[in-house]
């Protein structure tokens, strides 16, 4: 059975997902190609900065998956760190755009135990390294490869890009759909709480799972 079809934020289709190659050639392209023509010369709006907090924290799924060096990553590894995975794919201009925001927040906080997995859907490492030599910022941050969505669909993506943080402990704490600046002083104060916290400190009676405090 086919995986279905992440559509980008800013461009949901109306009709029902058809086949991925089919609808990138025939559809998804010209129209993004297009539209992008059309917007040429009209500022783009800002990102948001909002992130949603789970009112329940969840446990993340683990997954296993390569980068553009066939090397493994695994989400376990990265247990007691505090983790932005972020689902993406070049054709989503939203994704394009909240790199550098990534980037920059990755360079920031990345020795303080933060860590950026960026997801891509689909594509391949060749492709997808063409795309990132041609972004004002090169990101340093790890590139995985979901190339049966099977790790997008443990998470409930239906949208890209979405991005979720992920505690100490392995749970879910926020998430966003949508392009955001994840270099805002407000997603930094987010980061910082959770970077803060002991990993066992919301296993504490009257912590309430309240992640950002």
């Amino acid at each position: 059975m086919k995986a279905p079809l992440k559509t980008c934020a800013a461009h949901r289709p109306r009709h029902p997902a058809a086949s991925w190659p089919a609808l990138v050639a025939a559809v998804l392209w010209p129209l993004l190609a297009a539209a992008g023509a059309a917007r040429a010369e009209l500022p783009s709006p800002e990102l948001s900065h909002e992130l949603t907090r789970l009112e329940t924290p969840k446990p993340a799924p683990d997954f296993t998956l390569k980068d553009m060096d066939e090397k493994a990553h695994s989400l376990s590894a990265y247990r007691g760190k505090v983790i932005m995975l972020n689902f993406w794919a070049t054709w989503c201009p939203p994704c394009r755009r909240e790199i550098p925001s990534m980037e920059s927040i990755y360079q920031d906080l990345g020795k303080s135990g933060f860590v950026v997995l960026a997801v891509n859907e689909f594509e391949t490492p060749d492709h997808v390294f063409a795309y990132t030599g041609q972004l004002s910022v090169f990101p340093t941050f790890p590139i995985l490869f979901d190339h049966d969505s099977k790790v997008s669909q443990a998470y409930g993506v239906k949208g890209l890009p979405t991005t979720v943080l992920i505690d100490k402990r392995g749970r879910t704490v926020y998430r966003a759909v949508g392009g955001r600046d994840f270099d805002h002083p407000e997603v930094r104060k987010i980061v910082r709480a959770l970077l803060a916290r002991d990993a066992s400190d919301a296993a504490k009676p009257g912590s309430g799972g309240d992640a950002s405090r």
